[in-house]
């Protein structure tokens, strides 16, 4: 039985993965920032604990990750960084605040995790980190710079971590879901929705547990020679 730490719970991708594991027996502890509705209700209907915290404060990061260790009788084995925003819109009209906002979410509040989740994991000399990318981290987008210069980060700080936390048991690895039926994707316009699916060689779009059963390959003890790996959960979309 893993005890799990996922950023982004509440809803989503997130929320699907905290049904996964917890499905599967393991301890599951989430992080949210600002649905505290929907992170009760998922809390409430899986028994996971959730946890509130700005993962771009990395004091906060440090608080919840110590919280997270007493509500799952230890620190965290399995680390799924998830969390990240986005924002829609040509980058010559972004602010400054609005490029700082999504990477310090996307990319620094990964990091911060990575960071403070590590130490415990290589004490036990085992640890699974996954990280949660995004086909635009693949292929870019045009009008979500910062997402995708964000999502294209986590790619190269997977790998580092996979080469530096290797030695110490620990694997890390990227999945980068294409089109998800999630909250953060029905503000799209339906003919570009369409258009994407037509992109896609399967036609249709994913779902978020599709992308929750490859965390759970990743997450899995078997998996154990698997690592630096970036998996496109995408319906052969990036190829």
């Amino acid at each position: 039985m893993e005890r799990v730490l996922i950023s982004g719970g509440s809803r989503g991708i997130g929320a699907a993965m905290v049904r996964a594991f917890t499905r599967k027996g393991h301890k599951v502890a989430f992080l949210y920032q600002s649905h505290s509705t929907a992170a009760k209700q998922v809390a409430a209907e899986t028994g996971a604990t959730a946890i509130c915290c700005d993962i771009s404060d990395p004091i906060a990061v440090k608080n919840a990750v110590s919280i997270a260790a007493s509500v799952l009788g230890g620190a965290p084995s399995v680390l799924i960084n998830n969390a990240g925003i986005s924002m829609i819109g040509l980058s010559r009209d972004m602010t400054d605040e609005e490029w700082k906002t999504i990477c310090d979410t996307n990319l620094s509040g990964a990091f911060y995790l990575c960071r403070e989740a590590q130490s415990a994991m290589i004490a036990a000399h085992y640890g699974r980190i996954i990280n949660i990318g995004s086909m635009w981290g693949k292929t870019g987008a045009s009008c979500e710079v910062a997402y995708s210069a964000t999502k294209a980060g986590l790619r190269g700080l997977t790998m580092a971590l996979a080469k530096e936390l290797g030695p110490a048991g620990i694997t890390v690895n990227c999945v980068e879901p294409g089109l998800i039926e999630t909250e953060m994707n029905q503000t799209l316009d339906k003919a570009i929705k369409n258009a994407l699916i037509d992109e896609t060689p399967v036609c249709r779009i994913g779902t978020p547990d599709d992308v929750a059963a490859a965390v759970l390959f990743f997450a899995d003890p078997n998996a154990s020679f698997i690592t630096g790996q970036i998996l496109g959960v995408d319906g052969g979309f990036a190829v």
